[in-house]
């Protein structure tokens, strides 16, 4: 049996390798019946049954023969399904991966620090000197304390240039008279105050259309007390904003005010609009004097503060005549006088044609009277003249000539100002 092992397991593979050329003919093909036949004939009829038994099964049926099953539609040979070329199953690497995508710098926070501003420290570049009549200005020209040097042109002293600059110390100087250079005066009962204002407005630099500093202003306020009274000269009108007060013979004051729509304050604002009406209020303050009585003799309104110019709209006129309702169809009128020594009156805003501006100025020249003398302040309503005080029969004159034209015995005449009162249109 030792003997014959080798022979047979040569024969065994012989027989397989046989067997499995076989089986990769068709099975319709004629040679499947010539291998059987040598396989019959070969050392494979020495096998025993149990090894032919395996080879049979092994070996491709054959339809034709008389066992073989019935014909059967051959079916189509499935495609072959394509190879990967790679792995579809997920892997992991080897090792894990260190390097990354470089980060955006970021750049340092700084810390918060609340900011302050600086606040700015005002230049002691004005100094004043109030005299007895006159008062003295001197302005450094570094006017803001800054280093940088204002030009003396664009410094005034209300509409006053400077009087003499010294070039050593770099100051201005100005003078004027207490009543001089657009100062305006306050009275109250216990003093007398002389207002100024410093005016700096600088011009841009030749050649280009910059500047490098701000518009300033500064007032400058001389008081003086009233204990004693004034004996000396009228003062020469002046021109006040809002506010007109002259001081007259025998210690006298008139005054123009333009006042709120209730009368009981001063009105802040000169801003107002066509069809607004205009609250005015003419005072004399007496002190050592009889009770004394104002009136209103004439007004004129202009476009600037000069008088003279022109245009100009007189629209109280003839000694207390309102001869602007009558003109115009306003609801200009003088109102019923509620004390002696003050006269109130209406005017309705109005503005010059264009090309003068929104700015008007008004000039009242302003009369007091004993109390007890009749004069008169007469509107015009309804086609007819009215008297503030009911004796409606001396407005009659006003349609002609009233009055000579000359002071009376017994009156005292000033002049007031007011301005500028701006008139914007509605819109």
């Amino acid at each position: 049996m030792g003997s014959l092992a080798c022979p047979s397991a040569i024969l065994v593979l012989f027989v397989v390798a046989l067997q499995t050329e076989a089986n990769r003919l068709p099975w319709h093909s004629p040679l499947k019946k010539e291998y059987k036949s040598y396989l019959d004939r070969s050392p494979y009829s020495l096998l025993d049954d149990d090894t032919k038994e395996s080879l049979n099964g092994s070996l491709p049926q054959d339809p034709q023969s008389a066992n073989e099953e019935p014909d059967r539609k051959a079916s189509p040979t499935p495609a072959p399904k394509p190879v990967p070329l790679q792995s579809q199953e997920k892997q992991d690497p080897v090792k894990p991966l260190k390097w990354k995508f470089p980060s955006r710098p970021v750049p340092p926070t700084e810390p918060e620090v609340p900011v302050v501003p600086k606040m700015p420290v005002p230049a002691n570049s004005v100094a004043a000197k109030c005299g007895a009549t006159d008062v003295q200005v001197e302005v450094h020209r570094d006017f803001f304390g800054t280093g940088r040097l204002i030009q003396p042109a664009d410094m005034l002293l209300g509409d006053c240039t400077f009087t003499r600059e010294d070039l050593s110390a770099q100051v201005l100087l100005f003078e004027s008279e207490l009543h001089g250079c657009g100062s305006s005066l306050q009275v109250t009962e216990d003093e007398l105050v002389y207002t100024f204002t410093l005016t700096y407005v600088p011009k841009v630099y030749l050649g280009t259309s910059i500047m490098r500093m701000n518009s300033a202003t500064v007032d400058i306020n001389c008081h003086y007390q009233r204990v004693h009274n004034v004996s000396s000269d009228v003062i020469t009108p002046t021109w006040i904003p809002f506010t007109a007060t002259e001081v007259a013979e025998e210690v006298l004051v008139f005054s123009l005010r333009l006042m709120t729509d209730d009368w009981k304050f001063e009105q802040a604002s000169n801003a107002f609009y066509l069809g607004d009406l205009l609250h005015m209020e003419a005072s004399v303050i007496q002190y050592n004097h009889v009770p004394l009585r104002v009136f209103v003799h004439s007004c004129v309104a202009t476009p600037v503060r000069d008088l003279n110019t022109s245009p100009r709209y007189s629209f109280i006129e003839n000694h207390g005549c309102f001869v602007d309702a009558k003109l115009t169809g306003s609801r200009s009128r003088f109102l019923p006088r509620a004390q002696d020594n003050q006269l109130r009156f209406e005017l309705e805003a109005f503005k010059f044609a264009p090309g003068y501006g929104d700015d008007i100025y008004i000039t009242c020249e302003l009369v007091a009277t004993a109390a007890s003398t009749v004069s008169k302040a007469c509107s015009f309503a309804n086609d007819r003249w009215t008297s503030s005080g009911g004796m409606d029969e001396m407005c009659a004159c006003c349609d002609s000539t009233c009055g000579t034209g000359q002071p009376e015995a017994g009156e005292w005449n000033s002049e007031a100002s007011l301005g500028p009162i701006k008139v914007k249109k509605q819109n």
